[in-house]
């Protein structure tokens, strides 16, 4: 199926209680907002961030950014597929030109979307307005609407307010992992008044605050709901998957028979488990961590 309804999503996606004993024995009740079954292929908050600016092109050439394993890249080109919209990723690393296509890429280019590499120097000032004329330019995509990396801007802060808003009277955290700032700052905004988002950042850097600040005032003009960070829970770095965090998700996975995706969901998980254990969430709280992706291939 192409065309409008190829996008129709699942909504609002199911939360599922379990029941494990880290968070049982200090008296938090653990849900799983399951974004990862919204549609088959824009899994989770890609969706949600990708839809509105999908709607915003307009049938235009989207062009976005991504690494060699960028999970929004792909999400894009299958995106572009399912409408017959085309699309060009724009890709950090000039030296994988030269290379084979690792399955991440190469699953964009069977989605027909058009790959175009760049130096690390210019891929950090890409968003720069003549750094990105001339990348659009040499990509042969003038005109084309842009999303930025990992989709955030504010048409995605906008997607994600729903988000919150499905969350509502269910728990008194919410939790996401965090990449680019777009899926916290709309569903911070999205919260009702008692509850409260945190953010667990797979980068590092500690860049991520101003961000969503810049975000939600993009968006909305300035500050919306109770947001926190908490930085410690990305295992070195985005792709990085220590052998800890691996044997954690894979235990997981054991229990509560749910698949879970190494970059974001596992760091997320892994940080609430600690958060517990450490008397962070006071007895009688209940956490619901939202389930962004599932393991790719």
């Amino acid at each position: 199926m192409t065309g409008p309804d190829a996008l129709r999503p699942r909504l609002p996606s199911p939360l599922q209680e379990v029941r494990d004993d880290r968070f049982d024995r200090r008296g938090v009740r653990l849900l799983l907002k399951r974004d990862d079954l919204i549609h088959p292929e824009l899994v989770g908050n890609k969706w949600r961030k990708l839809a509105p600016n999908l709607a915003a092109a307009a049938g235009r050439t989207v062009v976005t950014f991504g690494g060699a394993w960028s999970n929004h890249l792909r999400a894009t080109a299958a995106a572009g597929r399912l409408l017959g919209v085309p699309t060009v990723g724009v890709v950090r690393g000039d030296e994988l030109a030269a290379r084979p296509l690792n399955p991440s890429l190469a699953r964009c280019v069977a989605d027909g979307m058009r790959l175009h590499f760049v130096d690390r120097s210019t891929y950090r000032r890409k968003a720069e307005p003549q750094t990105l004329a001339g990348l659009l330019r040499a990509a042969g995509a003038q005109g084309a609407y842009v999303v930025p990396e990992g989709g955030s801007n504010a048409h995605a802060v906008h997607g994600c307010v729903p988000l919150g808003a499905e969350l509502r009277g269910a728990a008194d955290v919410v939790a996401v992992a965090c990449g680019t700032g777009g899926t916290l700052a709309g569903l911070a905004a999205g919260l009702a008044p008692d509850q409260r988002a945190l953010g667990v950042p797979v980068l590092r850097g500690g860049f991520l605050a101003e961000e969503v600040r810049r975000l939600q005032t993009e968006a909305f003009g300035g500050p919306r709901g109770a947001w926190s960070l908490d930085d410690r829970f990305h295992g070195g770095g985005y792709a990085r998957v220590p052998a800890e965090l691996d044997a954690f998700a894979a235990a997981f996975e054991d229990r509560h028979g749910l698949p879970v995706e190494r970059l974001y969901v596992a760091k997320l998980l892994y940080g609430l488990a600690a958060l517990a254990e450490e008397g962070a969430f006071p007895r009688g709280t209940t956490v619901a961590a939202v389930i962004t992706g599932r393991p790719f291939p």
